[in-house]
């Protein structure tokens, strides 16, 4: 009876939650920055919108904010070398394990160079940008958490991923704990010029195999996604891709994962390609609905990853015969811990059971041979059993 209680009290939270979400203030900062002609990273334009989007994040409650210098070397997309900025705001909390989210600032015109040409990039990638902002106003609103939250708006993405690759070096230099890093590039578009339609999924791409020296697992990251956001949002679900990012292209999730950081790249379902990296990129083609709904699906697991304790190590799978399945784990004796499970031909776990023992869990009448299994701190990323 007490489980239950708490899982409804926990479930009407959501709700409240996902429903702070205001379309009208993502579609505000997505005009605003696509008011700039462009903000290619070459160009003053993309300081100055990093600097009206630094003053946006300083007005919010307890937040740390950074404009982040880096150096970018003349190349192909960079007319010359160059110290350009993004925008790095910190919300610090108790522990200092950090939970990441963030979109690219810059745009860029094709066909090459277009320095100076109209990109508006209303939905590559002001979309994200705004997203991520908004997230950040409803989480700083409700003081400290658990967990640090750092909210990124990228530049020289279009060129290179440059400033994802600069934060991600600083990262591993600094020896961030980095449970999470939602990546959200071109989230605000639900229909392509041809009129089809895809108002009820969000992509989520992960990779399967992360570096040796990795901190997690982006795949397990986008299953705790889409696992924790199952039929919280009305009519509106993540839709699990397993490849780092669509066929031949990249993001700024990927330098991350690259330095053994768990990072997904989200993505709208039906990409409109005839528009991105052109003047038609505008504001009047972004869906603020369907923006809303993938900030919400970003809210919702940002707020469970901030109030996570640490996660579980020495996650294993009792060798005994039978018909249950015993885990077990190393773990905080106070720490809160769920089991999960799925069938093994299934890419999603399809059910989970919280602990009432310290470091173990009996799961009656799920068989070890038919299933794989992962626990995690509650409200964390899962650790896949062996």
């Amino acid at each position: 009876m007490l489980m239950a209680m708490l899982a409804a009290t926990a479930i009407a939270g959501e709700k409240e939650l996902a429903a702070e979400v205001s379309g009208k203030r993502l579609m505000a900062t997505v005009a605003e920055l696509a008011s700039w002609p462009n903000r290619n990273t070459n160009n003053q334009t993309a300081v100055e919108a990093a600097e009206w989007l630094a003053e946006q994040y300083r007005a919010l409650p307890g937040m740390k904010v950074e404009l982040m210098r880096y150096a970018v070397a003349k190349g192909p997309r960079i007319r010359e070398a160059k110290e350009v900025v993004q925008v790095v705001a910190t919300l610090e909390g108790r522990s200092p394990r950090r939970v990441l989210m963030g979109g690219h600032l810059d745009t860029i015109a094709m066909p090459l160079p277009g320095w100076d040409s109209v990109s508006p990039g209303a939905n590559d990638d002001a979309s994200g940008v705004a997203a991520t902002l908004e997230c950040a106003r409803i989480l700083a609103a409700q003081g400290k958490h658990e967990n640090t939250l750092v909210f990124i708006a990228f530049t020289g993405e279009e060129q290179g991923l440059f400033g994802a690759k600069a934060l991600a070096e600083r990262a591993k230099a600094e020896k961030w704990v980095i449970e999470g890093f939602l990546n959200n590039d071109t989230v605000g578009s639900s229909q392509t010029v041809d009129g089809r339609k895809e108002k009820k999924t969000v992509r989520v791409f992960s990779v399967a195999q992360m570096p040796d020296e990795s901190t997690g697992s982006a795949r397990e990251l986008a299953r705790f996604l889409e696992w924790t956001t199952r039929s919280k949002v009305r009519g509106f679900s993540a839709k699990l891709v397993f490849r780092n990012d669509r066929f031949g292209r990249g993001g700024d999730h990927t330098p991350f994962m690259q330095a053994g950081f768990p990072a997904v790249r989200i993505t709208e379902s039906l990409e409109e390609y005839a528009r991105q990296h052109t003047d038609q990129d505008l504001p009047q083609f972004v869906d603020s609905r369907y923006l809303a709904n993938v900030t919400r699906l970003n809210l919702l697991t940002l707020a469970c990853l901030a109030s996570a304790g640490p996660p579980p190590s020495r996650v294993r799978i009792d060798r005994a015969q039978g018909g249950d399945t015993r885990l077990t784990w190393t773990g905080s004796k106070s720490g809160r811990y769920v089991a999960y499970w799925r069938e093994t031909t299934s890419p999603v776990w399809q059910g989970s059971k919280e602990s009432e023992a310290s470091g173990e869990v009996v799961l009656k009448g799920i068989h070890k041979d038919d299933h794989e299994f992962a626990v995690g701190a509650l409200g964390g990323v899962p650790v896949p059993a062996e």
